[in-house]
């Protein structure tokens, strides 16, 4: 898995609307794994991700939440939530595996990722932690990190 001082992967992926994405991880990035769509702790996640945009936006973060759905299912996942930030698909694994992460019966552990100049600025190996309050976390804590608190 991907530590803190790794070099940031190059990735491509489709998003919910089909679109082809490919971070540049220049500014702060918030890329998290999560299991599935759908289901209660990842729509937590999402939800909490989701209300707390606005301030990642003020900071000049970029959210990508990352499962092996594909395109449709997060196309329908993205649009029950109210999601706006982008849901890669990785239905194969490829995005999993350039983050180090090993996918278990089509679903990948829970794991977040932040990313800046380059690099991995950070990481949260959660896989079974509850998500609640997850969001405000990476937010406060990339905000300290790249801000002084700011």
């Amino acid at each position: 898995m991907l530590d803190v001082g790794d070099p940031a992967p190059s990735i491509t992926a489709k998003n919910q609307h089909g679109e082809t994405v490919t971070p540049e991880f220049v500014q702060p990035t918030i890329v998290y794994f999560y299991p599935k769509d759908f289901t209660g702790g990842c729509t937590t996640e999402a939800a909490e991700f989701q209300a707390a945009f606005p301030e990642f936006q003020e900071i000049g973060a970029d959210i990508y939440g990352v499962s092996m759905d594909d395109v449709e299912t997060h196309a329908d996942f993205a649009d029950a939530e109210g999601l706006v930030f982008d849901l890669l698909a990785d239905p194969d694994g490829d995005l999993a595996d350039a983050f180090g992460l090993e996918p278990t019966d089509g679903m990948i552990d829970r794991r977040t990722f932040v990313l800046a100049d380059g690099e991995v600025t950070a990481v949260y190996d959660p896989p079974n932690a509850d998500p609640s309050g997850h969001a405000r976390t990476v937010l406060q804590e990339t905000r300290n990190e790249f801000f002084r608190g700011g």
